[in-house]
C-alpha cells in the first residue's frame, strides 16, 4: 500500500497500491500532501488552500513591513522559502533527484546531517512473500488493501495470527502502549495468479514468523497451488 501523509501534522493516510491511487488520495485530503511507496515512488503535492494562503501572505507583508524591513523578518523568510517549494519538486508524476535536492536544502537550513534525518523513522523489521494460487479473484480486499473480504475466513485468522503475537510478549500494558504491534496483509497480485503478503513485527523473527502464519493460511483458504511454502518457522 502507499502512504500520505499530511505537512506539519501528524495524519496519515493509507491508499490502495498505485500511484495513481495515492496520488489521488493526497490530491483529496491535504492541503500539502507527501506520498510515497516502498518502492520509492512518491512526491508532494500542494492544494489550492497552499496558494491561497502564499497570496494572503504576501499581500500581509507588502501592507505591514517597511521596505528596510520585509525582506528580513523570520515570518517572511519563511515565507519566501516556502513560496519557492513547489517550484523544487515534480508534482505531476515525481522525481527522484528533484526531491534529493529539495531534501538536501532542507537538512542545509535545519544544520541536520544526514544521521540525524535517519534517526526521526525507524523501519519495523519486515517479510514480504507470494503465494500461488489457482485463481487471485478469490482474494479481494477493502479500499486500502489493509483488510481481505474473502475468503470471509481468512481476515479473522490473520488478526488472530496478529493478536496471539501481540500477547505473546508482555502483558505490560505500558510495554503494550509504546511498542507497535505487529501488522500483515494480503492482497492479490494485480498481474499473475498469486497472493502477495506483508508482515512486519518487534524482531525478524518475529515478521517472519508472522509471514509464515499468514503463508500457511492463504494457501489453505485461497486455493494454493504447487508445494507448501515452508520458509519460516512459525512460533505461533
Amino acid at each position: 500500500s502507499g502512504t500520505i501523509n499530511s505537512a506539519g501534522a501528524n495524519h496519515v493516510v493509507t491508499a490502495k497500491t498505485g500511484v495513481k491511487y495515492v496520488h489521488s488520495a493526497a490530491h483529496e485530503n491535504f492541503d500539502i500532501g507527501v506520498y510515497f511507496e516502498a518502492n520509492g515512488h512518491g512526491t508532494i503535492l500542494f492544494g489550492p488552500a497552499f496558494y491561497s494562503l502564499m497570496f494572503q501572505s504576501e499581500s500581509y507583508f507588502l501592507s505591514h513591513s517597511s521596505h528596510q524591513t520585509q525582506n528580513k523578518t523570520r515570518a517572511n523568510i519563511a515565507w519566501r522559502r516556502l513560496r519557492v517549494l513547489p517550484s523544487l519538486v515534480n508534482q505531476a508524476v515525481g522525481d527522484a533527484l528533484s526531491d534529493l535536492l529539495l531534501v538536501d536544502a532542507i537538512l542545509y537550513l535545519k544544520s541536520w546531517d544526514l544521521g540525524l534525518w535517519d534517526g526521526i523513522y525507524e523501519d519495523m523489521p519486515s517479510r514480504q512473500f507470494k503465494v500461488k494460487v489457482q485463481d487471485r479473484s478469490v482474494i479481494t480486499t477493502n479500499h486500502n488493501e489493509m483488510r481481505a473480504l474473502t475468503p470471509t475466513s481468512l481476515q479473522p485468522a490473520l488478526d488472530a495470527a496478529m493478536k496471539a503475537m501481540a500477547s505473546s510478549h508482555s502483558n505490560n500494558k505500558n510495554d503494550q502502549m509504546n511498542v507497535p504491534p505487529p501488522r500483515c496483509f494480503v492482497r492479490p497480485s494485480g498481474t499473475e495468479n498469486v497472493v502477495r503478503i506483508y508482515a512486519e513485527a518487534q524482531t525478524q523473527r518475529d515478521a517472519d514468523a508472522l509471514a509464515s502464519e499468514a503463508i500457511m493460511l492463504v494457501y489453505r483458504l485461497c486455493g494454493g497451488v504447487g508445494e507448501i511454502p515452508a520458509i519460516f518457522g512459525s512460533k505461533l
